[in-house]
């Protein structure tokens, strides 16, 4: 027997979070902190249990461009029983009484069974998210004639100011109606401020790049927005950024840095490669239109 039920404690949101790392090894997950400060009106966190066992975890909140995300997912032991189905039905009846007509997913490129799922219930694809990791080691930063670089530890002030430089960066991604809003960007801009770092030129933020935690595993970090303005482009400013952060991984026992770009930001992926990271997942990105 299948049960579908929201999260009200936090007991719940922790299975919650442990349904995700499970499902998601490879990609960071939040704290309890972050997960429970990120919550919205109008959000969904379910957990789905069958025969009174844990067997997956749903979730519905606003995507980055305004539709609903919709995110079921299931245990590798407990896949094929019709549990995805149930939450996918039960979110995708949420996102419609919030107001939503369309709805997105993510599933790994080589997840052959959530593909055919999604593909079963009409979602079609429309762009690949690649990841790219680097085995941390030495690096020597280089520098950047009348640039000063400063972490958000020592400038906390720096992440609102960088906002619109953010903004700028979001403008360019190859992502149709992307909007990160600004108590977004405080929440998640640069959760390792001692290892997110601002460019100033005459006192003028020129470049941002931060850095988030990867909660439960210290060894690790995920890249942010990195950003370079546009008139200051092309000038190895973008790459000086990574560098600083490099540098600081390696000091601080981070060993693992990972990062994300999407199809048709090419020149990013370019940046990372001569930096020494590799492709390690690419992620679909899907699409359909509400109600299912």
């Amino acid at each position: 027997m299948i049960s579908i039920r929201p999260c009200e404690t936090d007991s719940d949101y922790r299975a919650w979070l442990a349904v995700r790392r499970a499902v998601l090894p490879n990609e960071r997950t939040a704290s309890l902190d972050e997960l429970k400060s990120g919550i919205k009106p109008g959000d969904l966190h379910l957990l789905a249990e069958m025969d009174g066992e844990l067997a997956g975890s749903g979730l519905v909140n606003r995507s980055d461009t305004a539709n609903a995300h919709v995110a079921p997912r299931v245990l590798p032991d407990k896949r094929g029983r019709g549990v995805g189905t149930a939450l996918l039905e039960h979110l995708a009846a949420h996102a419609v009484s919030q107001g939503y007509t369309r709805a997105g997913s993510h599933v790994a490129c080589d997840d052959d069974h959530s593909i055919a799922f999604a593909h079963r219930f009409g979602f079609e694809e429309l762009r690949r998210d690649v990841q790219q990791v680097l085995e941390v080691g030495a690096s020597e930063p280089r520098e950047i004639d009348g640039v000063e670089l400063v972490s958000l530890e020592e400038r906390p002030d720096l992440l609102e100011a960088a906002y619109p430089l953010a903004q700028e960066g979001y403008a360019d991604m190859p992502i149709e109606g992307l909007d990160i809003s600004l108590e977004t960007w405080l929440l998640e801009g640069g959760t390792l401020p001692e290892g997110s770092f601002a460019a100033l030129a005459d006192g003028e933020i020129v470049g941002y790049a931060g850095l988030l935690r990867w909660d439960d595993e210290p060894t690790k970090a995920e890249h942010g927005l990195t950003v370079v303005r546009r008139d200051w482009r092309r000038r190895g400013l973008a790459s000086a950024l990574k560098e600083r952060q490099i540098e600081w991984a390696a000091a601080n026992g981070v060993r693992r840095l990972v990062t994300y770009t999407q199809t048709g930001n090419e020149s990013m992926q370019a940046v990372n490669a001569r930096l020494g990271y590799v492709t390690a997942d690419v992620t679909v990105a899907f699409t359909r239109a509400l109600p299912l």
